[in-house]
């Protein structure tokens, strides 16, 4: 009889085991037509083909960066426009790895409680550490604009024209977003 109880209740720990791992990985997958890039690769791919740039810096405990990945991202006419335009770069904020860009060393900064910065999310973001943030870089990677906070698929959108149509060598941010 202890048999039947215990092996159910491992059953039950290894589907937990499972699922917490898929749950909790941080590699990103494509999601729909939109492929997620290091980095390093959309340097390398912007070197034989220049695209504009999509940065989301984010961290694994962000709860909003989740739920971006779960529907604004994987929102169809959302991941084709950002597929189609921009090379889609995922960020993480606080990744120990060190990124070698543009003859500069990016580090990560140890904030001694646990947790620190990438040198590289707090370049693009101008030292304002929030997330999910979005950063829109030109082919000669010049930045274009960065965008905090969670967004719906209609307002990601707005963004992404605005700078995939190079709008904003136009007008401002605030004026397209009014008039549009």
């Amino acid at each position: 009889m202890k048999k039947l109880v215990f092996v159910p209740a491992v059953l039950l720990m290894l589907a937990g085991l499972v699922a917490f791992t898929f749950q909790n990985n941080t590699t990103y997958p494509a999601v729909g037509t939109l492929q997620w890039h290091t980095w390093e690769e959309a340097v390398e791919l912007n070197k034989t083909t220049p695209k504009k740039i999509f940065v989301d810096v984010y961290t694994d405990w962000c709860g909003w960066c989740k739920r971006m990945d779960k529907s604004t991202f994987s929102d169809s006419t959302v991941a084709a426009y950002i597929a189609a335009n921009f090379y889609a770069v995922k960020l993480n904020a606080e990744q120990k790895e060190d990124i070698q860009f543009n003859g500069q060393t990016f580090k990560f900064m140890d904030g001694g409680n646990g947790r620190g910065v990438h040198t590289l999310a707090y370049s693009l973001l101008e030292g304002k550490m929030g997330y999910p943030s979005f950063v829109f870089l030109n082919e000669k990677y010049e930045r274009i604009m960065i965008s905090p906070g969670y967004k719906e698929p209609k307002d990601i959108l707005k963004e992404l024209k605005f700078a995939a149509e190079e709008q904003y060598t136009k007008t401002t941010w605030e004026k397209y977003r009014d008039e549009n």
